[in-house]
């Protein structure tokens, strides 16, 4: 019942959740919503916002399980696991303006919490590229 009403905590919720590891898209209910009638502006800022803050949950997984994921499941000595924090500090933050791409935008978001990058830079990059993505869709569409 709750997604046959689009409404913003909807919109919320299902960007939120296409953050984390669920197979999941917003972009629709986005577009269904501004033909809707709905605010252009505000349902770009919602759609940011709750996939943002489900960014950052896969990230706060990455933080808490920076010691179990490379070494464990990855199966990652000492050696590579620095080499690897040491080349994605160096070149793979930037990446993170792509964690709105499907497939590959949750792992980003988990690798950046394993290897700790810094919270503000992480918030940053993913904000910026979560609201380029959705402010575009809504641009592309002719809505805004």
């Amino acid at each position: 019942m709750f997604f046959s009403f689009p409404g913003y905590p909807a919109l919320f919720l299902l960007s939120f959740l296409a953050a984390t590891v669920l197979p999941l898209g917003s972009e629709w209910m986005l577009v269904l919503m501004i033909v809707k009638g709905f605010s252009p502006t505000y349902c770009v800022l919602i759609a940011t916002a709750g996939n943002y803050f489900g960014a950052c949950t896969t990230y706060l997984i990455g933080w808490w399980g920076s010691e179990y994921v490379p070494r464990r499941i990855l199966r990652m000595n000492d050696r590579q696991v620095e080499r690897a924090k040491g080349h994605y500090e160096k070149y793979g933050s930037w990446s993170l303006l792509f964690s709105w791409v499907p497939i590959i935008g949750d792992p980003l978001c988990l690798v950046a919490g394993i290897f700790r990058v810094h919270f503000v830079r992480f918030s940053v990059l993913v904000f910026s590229g979560k609201f380029a993505r959705y402010a575009l869709l809504a641009g592309v569409c002719g809505f805004v």
